[in-house]
């Protein structure tokens, strides 16, 4: 019984989600925002994938601070993929890789969690 529980948070998984960074930046300063923002992504991905190594992509970087430091988007659709470290000397076997995905042009309503199937 232990092991199935370790096996869920063990495996490779690809999902989309859209997240609210107007709630969760809500009441910071101005010129901290897009620093905060990342730092939310950030925690969202550790909280929704279970790994403490979170990558942030270069696009999604630019795309929070697209608009400057103050107006960050309301909110964002990210592809968070948990992936196997390759690296021998890392501590962590698994790690997330936080992109940005394309908005729909009929926007974000209803868009809920969506789990990717794995091209490989």
């Amino acid at each position: 019984m232990v092991e199935k529980t370790k096996g869920r948070k063990e495996e490779v998984v690809t999902r989309e989600y859209t997240i609210n960074l107007h709630k969760r930046l809500h009441g910071c300063t101005f010129k901290k925002k897009a620093p905060n923002a990342i730092k939310e992504i950030r925690k969202f991905a550790k909280k929704a994938m279970g790994t403490n190594d979170v990558r942030v992509d270069v696009k999604l970087n630019k795309h929070i601070w697209s608009r400057g430091i103050r107006s960050v988007p309301r909110r964002v659709r990210v592809r968070i993929a948990r992936k196997r470290n390759d690296d021998e000397d890392a501590k962590e076997e698994l790690y997330s890789l936080v992109t940005v995905t394309e908005i729909p042009a009929e926007g974000l309503r209803g868009l809920g969690t969506k789990v990717i199937e794995d091209e490989d």
